[in-house]
């Protein structure tokens, strides 16, 4: 992947300054990733060089006239590629691993054309955290004749969880690669499409409120507000429904030290989405349920609320894949289901 620019500030890494977005080329046609025609949703470090997501379910959607234009990549640093989603004015996706420096996305006839690039997965148990990373993807500009964008909906979705978020295994039961892992069948992606909303999914394999995640991750505290080790994310103060889904993986741990991790997780949500509608679920496997619930009601804010997820799936309807993870029904019904409290028909 690209050379960060980084700087040593104690044990802290801090990025260089962002360029300004703009319009631009950092070569005779290619479009900078910073360019004002992409828009991309999820968790990017943006700038003129690279921008770069380690989350599956982020985003890119650009327009471009004539019949080809060529994504470019760096996967200098990659050893597991991540997978991708491609899919030219609404048609059928294809799905590409990035392990190439160019690929091609072409079209039939003039256009303008609209493409969506969806990151199905970012592998979990390769390094994703702390660069050079192993894995992500990493976007060095676009080659082509790139026109400007539709706008994107203005409502904002954020939903911030471990692998079920993520959608490990929605496909099959095997975590041992990304081929059984799709962020964009997960409940995330499927709740921000039915409501048309701006997406924010980020998922990290076997993270918690204390739990670290796969990947060199930190803890969920420790990761929320970075896109990776030194690289802040964008910020959360213009999300209008927040979903949280933690606590599976924190199983080793007593109540009183989950709900004291667990509270301040939530304050530190409040204090950067000041004006979201927090949803607390219950982890799908009831871990640190009663946990989860107290901390709601001790916290006392009406845009803060517990969601009871009891019997939304379960093995013996066919909704898991393993003993934890949903499969693409398991998925949809937990979006049927978050789908209908968001909207207001729950």
């Amino acid at each position: 992947m690209r050379r960060l620019l980084l700087a040593a500030c104690g044990s802290l890494l801090i990025l260089a300054p962002t360029p300004a977005l703009g319009y631009g080329t950092s070569a005779a046609g290619t479009v900078r990733p910073d360019d004002r025609r992409l828009a991309f949703e999820g968790h990017w470090s943006r700038d003129g060089e690279a921008a770069v997501t380690v989350n599956s379910g982020s985003r890119l959607r650009f327009r471009f006239t004539g019949t080809t234009v060529h994504a470019l990549f760096d996967v200098g640093s990659v050893t597991v590629p991540a997978q991708v989603y491609v899919s030219v004015d609404g048609g059928p996706r294809q799905r590409h691993a990035i392990d190439r420096t160019d690929l091609a996305i072409t079209a039939r006839g003039h256009g303008p054309h609209t493409v969506e690039l969806s990151v199905k997965d970012v592998f979990s148990r390769a390094n994703r955290w702390v660069p050079p990373l192993a894995t992500g993807v990493t976007l060095t500009g676009l080659k082509g004749r790139i026109v400007p964008q539709r706008p994107l909906p203005e409502r904002r979705f954020v939903f911030y969880g471990d692998s079920i978020t993520q959608g490990v295994n929605a496909l099959c039961g095997d975590n041992s690669t990304s081929d059984c892992a799709d962020a964009t069948a997960a409940y995330p992606t499927l709740v921000a499409d039915a409501l048309h909303a701006r997406l924010t999914q980020v998922g990290f394999g076997r993270q918690g409120v204390i739990q670290t995640g796969n990947g060199g991750v930190p803890d969920a505290g420790a990761a929320y507000g970075w896109n990776y080790a030194g690289s802040p994310a964008s910020s959360d103060r213009r999300a209008d429904v927040v979903v949280v889904n933690q606590g599976a993986n924190d199983v080793a741990y007593g109540g009183e030290e989950f709900r004291a991790a667990y509270r301040a997780y939530l304050i530190r949500l409040r204090q950067a989405a000041p004006h979201a509608r927090v949803l607390a679920m219950r982890p799908l496997n009831g871990a640190h349920a009663a946990d989860v619930s107290a901390v709601v009601a001790e916290l006392a804010d009406p845009r803060i609320e517990f969601v009871d997820t009891t019997g939304w799936v379960s093995a013996e309807a066919g909704d898991l894949n393993d003993a934890v993870h949903p499969n693409v029904r398991g998925h949809r019904k937990v979006a049927q289901r978050l789908i209908g409290l968001m909207s207001g028909r729950a």
